[in-house]
């Protein structure tokens, strides 16, 4: 039962005193003219009558409630219609209830639902009006663009370019659109091209395999050593354990061993 109540709980104490309630759908502008009227005023009246063995519902907008307050064509007050006739609907054999919510946040049952209708108006020439200036207002763009004489100061100062999309675009610039390749098919390209020569830049492997820089040196650290001096400074070479060929020193060695 607690957490029953942590999610709130339904008051049932008056489902048998509960009575049959109409769920009924009503126009969008009825709705706001309703929320015009003074509290606990008077919105309208409903009269239900029988015409040739068929019960027929009507509500009647009071009159105080029919300037919509939108001006038509030619500088008119536009005119919502006073005659809504129902039509209504089967519930489809759904069971729906009404509930309300109190100060205290306790839900209670207020009724179960017996009638489903929709409110529609009497089609008139003050209807037809109405309509064609909401059909005008829903067609208008929610956002517009303006173009502005001079610079807005006051929030903030505008720049050319900010220093992420700066950056960004040096690092484009020098990796442009390369996308990694796996792994093992750069050693490939890597190995093919040592074949040809022992030293090589770092903007050289760039060129031949076409990998960002930052990815081929971290291949390169793995299989290659660095000259920072001497006559290949600044260069790459492969370890010697990756070498197809003997170092200058190795040579020397097999020729005085021999």
């Amino acid at each position: 039962m607690a957490s029953m109540k942590e999610k709130g709980e339904v008051n049932l104490t008056g489902v048998k005193q509960s009575k049959g309630v109409w769920l009924v759908k009503v126009p969008k502008y009825l709705a706001q003219q309703w929320d015009k009227a003074t509290e606990k005023g008077e919105v309208g009246k409903i009269t239900i009558e029988k015409k040739q063995g068929k019960t027929q519902v009507c509500f009647t907008l009071n009159d105080e409630l029919t300037a919509v307050g939108a001006v038509g064509e030619n500088d008119s007050i536009l005119q919502a219609p006073r005659d809504h006739p129902f039509t209504m609907n089967s519930l489809g054999g759904q069971t729906m209830a009404v509930f309300s919510q109190g100060d205290k946040e306790e839900i209670c049952l207020e009724g179960t639902v017996v009638h489903r209708a929709e409110c529609r108006p009497v089609v008139t020439d003050n209807y037809m009006k109405l309509k064609k200036v909401q059909m005008k207002e829903s067609l208008k763009p929610q956002r517009l663009s303006q173009q502005l004489e001079r610079a807005i100061t006051t929030v903030f100062k505008p720049v050319a370019n900010h220093n992420f999309n700066v950056e960004y675009e040096k690092k484009k610039k020098s990796e442009g659109k390369m996308v990694r390749a796996e792994r093992q098919v750069v050693l490939d390209m890597l190995f093919t091209a040592f074949e040809k020569h022992q030293y090589y830049n770092i903007k050289d492997l760039v060129d031949i395999t076409k990998q960002p820089v930052t990815y081929l040196k971290e291949i390169m650290r793995e299989i290659g050593t660095y000259n920072s001096k001497g006559v290949h400074k600044s260069t790459w070479e492969l370890k010697a354990e990756y070498r197809h060929y003997q170092s200058p020193e190795e040579e020397d060695d097999e020729m005085q061993t021999a």
